[in-house]
């Protein structure tokens, strides 16, 4: 019975941590997104940034509970470094709208994208990790399958 529950318990925190990042992904990219389009950076925008951060904040905190801690490796190290990324991406995003100075407005959205872009990495790079761990291609479940490491 404790096992079923430790196993159900895991399970809804893995639920909430891929919720979380689906919706990281959509807000992130959302606003991003909308503001190259729109070649200026705009209030909405910086909300669609914010959430964004908050989601990937707690999917990656639910993750790394779920992990027993942060690793250090590829996945652990590139996701760490999208994390500050994206901190210091949406507060200078919050002083260049506050500023309201206008060339720094329309040029913001490179700097969105490169930040967009390395936080891709961290995104896919859990994802394929887990998947290679879960399933090695040999037919077995992850259970029984003697790939397993």
């Amino acid at each position: 019975m404790i096992l079923f529950w430790v196993e159900e318990k895991l399970t809804n925190q893995l639920m909430v941590a891929i919720v979380a990042m689906v919706l990281a992904l959509t807000c992130y990219s959302i606003g991003v997104w909308s503001e190259k389009f729109a070649r200026t950076l705009k209030g909405w925008h910086l909300v669609f940034f914010w959430i964004g951060f908050v989601f990937d904040t707690t999917g990656t905190t639910v993750m790394s509970n779920i992990a027993g801690g942060m690793k250090i490796n590829f996945h652990g190290v590139t996701g760490l470094l999208a994390i500050l990324l994206m901190l210091g991406h949406v507060i200078w995003a919050s002083i260049v709208l506050i500023q309201k100075r206008e060339h720094a407005l329309q040029s913001f959205h490179k700097f969105s994208l490169g930040v967009w872009i390395m936080w891709l990495i961290p995104f896919f790079s859990g994802m394929v990790a887990a998947m290679m761990r879960y399933y090695c291609g040999c037919g077995n479940s992850p259970q029984t399958c003697p790939c397993a490491v």
